[in-house]
């Protein structure tokens, strides 16, 4: 994907986006994110973000607490192994973005790294890609060679991605223009476009 489509997917997930689910099977890792801005909530009944990182996958997190890691307590070190919901609230989300990754250094005093390949090091990050995600009690950062996105019904590349974003700028201008109406929806009532 593109740069705006990175840019994209941080703007579609920062005001009402939640990370659900987290699993770790050997060498990827895949990230669930809903309620994000992508797509016709009268059309698709969840809107769900899937990222998958591939060949070469890390994933760290940063905390203060130790009891903020409480879901990485089911995490099969034998076979290498996780799948487990969560829900944190998303408070930051960036790709690809060193600064902000030096930042959550210095924010949180602990971190605990998660990889295959023994000689990984955050200091020295070797990979394609990454992903930045702050919620309340720790941060993450996810990274790999590869990493692709997906819908409930297929991968994006940049041009769904933009059509799913388009949708759901329909839904909420439709859903704006009948704001005094019973049913309120969650996402829209937490968004301002820009």
């Amino acid at each position: 994907m593109n740069t705006d489509s990175l840019r994209r997917i941080e703007e579609v997930s920062i005001s009402s986006g939640k990370l659900s689910f987290l699993e770790i099977a050997q060498d990827t890792i895949y990230l669930d994110i809903k309620d994000v801005e992508l797509g016709d909530p009268e059309v698709h009944e969840e809107l769900i973000l899937s990222v998958r990182f591939a060949n070469n996958s890390f994933i760290n997190f940063f905390y203060n607490d130790i009891w903020s890691l409480e879901f990485l307590a089911d995490f099969d070190l034998k076979n290498y192994r996780l799948e487990t919901a969560v829900d944190f609230k998303i408070k930051n989300i960036k790709f690809l973005d060193f600064e902000y990754l030096e930042q959550l250094k210095e924010k949180f005093s602990k971190n605990k790294i998660i990889s295959l390949y023994k000689d990984f090091d955050l200091e020295n990050l070797r990979c394609d890609f990454f992903l930045l995600l702050e919620f309340d009690e720790l941060a993450m950062v996810v990274g790999a060679n590869q990493m692709d996105f997906f819908s409930q019904s297929e991968k994006l590349d940049d041009y769904t991605l933009k059509e799913l974003s388009n949708q759901w700028v329909r839904y909420f201008l439709r859903y704006q223009s009948k704001r005094n109406i019973i049913n309120k929806d969650s996402i829209c009532e937490n968004t301002s476009l820009k």
